[in-house]
């Protein structure tokens, strides 16, 4: 028997990640395990047939009509859903796009995706150069070209250093470099030194120690590093540390990779929350 309680299609012509999220955002609200199926590239009318196809067949199976959330321009292949498909459907290009018509008085430009034209931006190149960035600079690799970066993360090992860069990098394209500390770093009581000249761009990310123990121990089960007070005194040092020098921090145990990254946005570039 299957466990999720309802499946879900995110269906687009595009990528499907626009569908996915939003659709992803609601379901939030309420608590059910949904199975999700996302169905990208759904651009010709004899796709759509086989979309129609496979959302009745999951209807028939379940025994409930699956949640289909679109975000599909095409009139002609949306039709094709709307009037074949068994689910429950969500356009939210017609929930959104169509009364933003009505209301400023224009047509939308109904492409197809936008990633075709995005891919050709300097945004969007940004991003590529500040991804490349940040996997080079990931847990302390390399020194070089500090000055270019936009931020620099430092903490223990295993408190969220890396997603958080990469995903500053993802969607925001900030260079973002991030350095662990270490017990040489505790010796000496100071952050490491490639750092110093760098302190305004630096911010801190600590952790819980149990949650900390539970991570590491994932990785190298009965291990000194995965001890609880090993991970209560690396904690305790970097925390102290990280007052000594005047640097800003948060705790990640409770806070997702967008709550760290939107709150150390704030700190540091707060101009990138506006687009």
């Amino acid at each position: 028997m299957a466990t999720h309680t309802r499946t879900v299609f995110f269906i687009s012509d595009g990528t499907g990640i626009t569908a996915e999220t939003f659709g992803n955002a609601i379901l939030a609200q309420f608590e059910f395990k949904p199975r999700h199926v996302r169905l990208p590239f759904i651009d010709t009318v004899d796709k759509a047939h086989q979309v129609v196809r496979q959302v009745n067949h999951v209807a028939e199976m379940e025994g409930r009509r699956p949640i289909v959330f679109t975000t599909l321009v095409n009139v002609e292949i949306l039709q094709v859903i709307e009037e074949g498909c068994r689910g429950m459907l969500l356009d939210m290009f017609g929930t959104f796009v169509r009364p933003l018509e009505i209301e400023l008085g224009m047509k939308s430009n109904h492409r197809v995706g936008r990633f075709s034209d995005v891919s050709k931006s300097k945004e969007y190149h940004d991003r590529i150069e500040a991804i490349n960035f940040s996997l080079a600079h990931d847990d302390g690799q390399s020194n070089r070209d500090l000055d270019g970066s936009d931020v620099i993360l430092v903490g223990v090992s295993r408190s969220g250093k890396t997603p958080t860069s990469l995903y500053l990098a993802m969607q925001h394209g900030l260079k973002a470099a991030n350095y662990p500390l270490i017990p040489e770093d505790f010796e000496r009581q100071q952050l490491p030194s490639a750092l110093a000249a760098h302190r305004k761009k630096i911010f801190g990310l600590t952790i819980q120690p149990e949650r900390l123990a539970e991570i590491r121990n994932e990785r190298r089960p009965g291990s000194r590093y995965a001890a609880l007070d090993n991970c209560r005194m690396e904690v305790a040092e970097a925390e102290a540390m990280m007052r000594r020098a005047g640097i800003r921090w948060l705790s990640t145990t409770t806070k997702s990779i967008e709550e760290i990254a939107t709150t150390i946005l704030q700190e540091i570039r707060p101009e990138r929350l506006e687009y």
